[in-house]
């Protein structure tokens, strides 16, 4: 159990590095790809580099951050069989690291980043007219259709498959 919630923070933690390099180093509008159309169509191609190197280190960042979030799948996967997971151990496992990162995801991206912080509104200032007002991000149905349906089907899916292997 402490190991699938320190999984679940390595994966949060991943994320949120990949988010920041993303937003704040590479600049590049197709991270921003989950955005509302109306965001996207504000958006102003970024040419110039934050400061020399900065999308070299954004890259660097993101190869560090996808790493993580692959092992955090070896290691859960990994452990699962050492310990002799069951289908239902695997598949709470799974829903527990996709169902924190979510909630975190919803709490801090949505809500605190887009909302209350003007995060991705600094570095994108046009975009300014889309959020002004929101009390929560744009896609909460998206949202809780990952969170009730999207998760836990491919938390059962990959549950199944480590248990049959």
């Amino acid at each position: 159990m402490f190991l699938t919630i320190f999984l679940a923070i390595v994966f949060c933690a991943a994320i949120t590095l990949m988010l920041i390099s993303a937003v704040t180093l590479i600049q590049d509008e197709r991270f921003l790809s989950s955005a509302p159309k109306e965001a996207l169509e504000l958006l102003k191609p970024r040419t110039e580099e934050v400061f020399y190197g900065a999308r070299a280190m954004g890259w660097v960042l993101m190869i560090i951050s996808i790493s993580l979030i692959l092992g955090v799948g070896v290691v859960s996967i990994w452990d699962g069989f050492k310990s002799g997971y069951s289908f239902w151990q695997f598949f709470v496992r799974f829903l527990m690291i996709f169902t924190i990162y979510k909630a975190y995801d919803m709490i801090f991206f949505d809500w605190f980043l887009l909302c209350r912080s003007h995060f991705f509104q600094f570095y994108y200032p046009e975009i300014e007219p889309v959020y002004n007002g929101r009390k929560y991000g744009y896609n909460l149905k998206s949202q809780l259709l990952k969170l009730l349906v999207i998760f836990p089907a491919a938390s059962a899916l990959a549950a199944w498959i480590c248990s049959i292997v």
